[in-house]
């Protein structure tokens, strides 16, 4: 069994990945310091331990604020945040592979567990699909894609970044993750989308962001941005020559002019409507 401490470690060094895996993973560790009967501020102190392990993740934290919120008067809490989680990318899963049609090739980009999975639904419903995806530098997210693409027989075509262009020319659909969402119906999400995003509506290829409402950020409704992650620059290049300095955000803000709709547990919507949906199914959020 993992401990609090290890937990932490593996959404820092990204064994833990997707905005969802690592949510609840954060609502694990929570609930070893709840039976470990630590006090309220020590909660606190391992709350934050957890948010600072991967800073663009509102999942993370919103489910954390849920715990930390109900933990005295429910002692189930931490599983029904779980639970959330679950039921959440159950829906998102059912919704999403009826946009998909038979024939269709989907393009996505880096590793969204629950993109993966609407693709491998739309497959065990019959409809004949094929894969485009992009290998994802510096750490190759994509492979993970492409691998568990594979492993379920549907052909996927793996493509390096700079090939964007050709892999999403030849696509039908544009599926990709979330790591939050923003007052103003912005999408953070790996780097690279906002390219990705650029290129598709170029060449008329719907982009659907495919998250659960819970990575909304409730700190940009006061003004606040969300800070994106910087990290090493050794994952870029190690032992770089003195001089050069590397850039190497985790993710971009996407806009929301370029994205056709946010396939999310409540349905469909436009990124400009995301809020009042948030507003009225998770009122607590935005407290």
């Amino acid at each position: 069994m993992q401990s609090f401490n290890s937990i932490v470690k593996d959404i820092k060094d990204l064994k833990i990945q997707g905005a969802t895996s690592i949510a609840v993973s954060a609502v694990k560790a929570f609930e070893l310091e709840l039976k470990a009967k630590k006090s309220h501020n020590e909660l606190l102190k391992s709350a934050q331990k957890l948010i600072k392990a991967r800073t663009t993740e509102p999942a993370l934290r919103n489910a954390l604020t849920y715990c930390l919120s109900n933990y005295k008067t429910d002692p189930n809490i931490t599983k029904k945040a779980a639970k959330h989680f679950e039921d959440s990318k159950k829906s998102i899963i059912e919704i999403g592979a009826k946009r998909i049609k038979s024939g269709m090739t989907i393009y996505t980009h880096c590793h969204s567990s629950t993109v993966e999975k609407i693709i491998i639904e739309a497959h065990k419903q019959g409809k004949k699909v094929r894969v485009h995806n992009t290998e994802t530098r510096p750490k190759f997210q994509g492979r993970i894609t492409a691998t568990n693409i594979a492993k379920a027989k549907i052909p996927i075509e793996h493509f390096v970044d700079s090939a964007a262009i050709e892999a999403i020319r030849g696509s039908d659909l544009f599926l990709f993750g979330c790591d939050a969402i923003t007052s103003d119906g912005r999408i953070v999400n790996k780097i690279g989308t906002a390219l990705m995003l650029e290129i598709a509506q170029k060449f008329s290829v719907p982009s659907y962001s495919c998250t659960d409402l819970w990575k909304f950020d409730p700190d940009t409704l006061g003004g606040k941005d969300e800070e994106i992650e910087q990290r090493s620059a050794k994952e870029v290049w190690d032992r770089a020559p003195k001089g050069i300095k590397i850039h190497n955000p985790a993710f971009e803000i996407c806009s929301p002019d370029k994205i056709t709709g946010i396939i999310c547990e409540l349905g469909v919507f436009k990124p400009e409507t995301i809020l009042e949906e948030i507003r009225n199914a998770y009122p607590w959020i935005l407290k």
